[in-house]
């Protein structure tokens, strides 16, 4: 809910006060009500450690949902593992559940699926030459591994890899070096604030070539923070975020209007990816 990880963790936490308060109205699960308890993991391996530690010692919680982000989720796999405590993840690195564990799951696409769609979009644009910049964490190398393993087979070749730190808020050395071997397009991985530096920067050095983002920042955070740079980037992501540019048929489409409408009546905000990703592993668990 705090730290670099706010943008995914706090629309996560506003999905689940609101699943809890909506099923309770509907009287409960198998007659008695629901308790959702939160614990902000402040977007840190050692606290996601604690919160865990305490939700399943002292709490006695029946499942865990969450973290936001791929590193924390690694943190504390082995120990859900360990416990059989069903833990259902809010992020998306492949390593969450490669290998699998019988206790752990994960909602959101995975890198390897994303990069899949973005392979398909190079492919679709007859891009040949990319660049990769990616953040320095578990989530930010799943990806670089899955553009390896996918470019390659597809005739695209990675001219480029560079990394920024979670924190960092200057990658002009990366840019600069990336600019210099002028590739069709430049896939950035992380999730927010980093990307978003890497798109001020890319319009900063004047690089005109496509800026293709992971599906770790489908939110409106990326358009706040990254501003007129946002402009023109690519990503691919869940549907939510587009929802009112759906087709009216569908059960996908009744899931998504329903959520997104409640969300925005309680919060006066639209409901991102990330609201989303609380809302399936929520209710995947309230369904168990």
């Amino acid at each position: 809910v705090t730290g670099p990880g706010s943008p995914l963790g706090e629309p996560e936490k506003q999905a689940a006060e609101m699943i809890e308060e909506q099923v309770n109205a509907a009287g409960g699960v198998l007659g008695r009500p629901v308790e959702i308890i939160v614990r902000d993991d402040k977007s840190t391996t050692n606290d996601a450690v604690l919160a865990c530690t305490d939700l399943i010692e002292t709490d006695k919680v029946v499942a865990i949902v969450g973290p936001s982000n791929t590193p924390n989720t690694m943190a504390i796999k082995d120990k859900c593992q360990e416990a059989k405590m069903p833990l259902v993840s809010c992020a998306a690195g492949r390593t969450i559940t490669d290998p699998l564990a019988s206790f752990v799951f994960s909602v959101p696409q995975t890198d390897q699926l994303a990069v899949g769609k973005i392979v398909e979009f190079l492919q679709a644009q007859k891009i040949t030459k990319v660049a990769s910049i990616v953040v320095a964490t578990q989530y930010g190398e799943g990806g670089q591994k899955q553009l390896e393993a996918q470019l390659k087979p597809a005739g695209i070749e990675l001219v480029a890899s560079e990394q920024f730190g979670a924190e960092d808020t200057d990658m002009t050395a990366q840019l600069t070096k990336i600019k210099d071997l002028e590739p069709g397009a430049v896939v950035c991985w992380g999730t927010n604030p980093g990307p978003a530096h890497v798109a001020k920067g890319m319009k900063k050095l004047a690089m005109t070539m496509p800026l293709i983002q992971s599906h770790g920042v489908a939110n409106a955070k990326f358009l706040e923070l990254a501003g007129d740079a946002a402009e023109g980037v690519q990503l691919p992501a869940g549907r939510l975020i587009v929802v009112d540019q759906l087709p009216a048929e569908g059960e996908q489409k009744k899931v998504l209007d329903e959520f997104a409408k409640a969300f925005k009546d309680k919060y006066s905000k639209d409901a991102d990816t990330f609201a989303g990703h609380a809302h399936d592993s929520l209710h995947i668990v309230l369904k168990a």
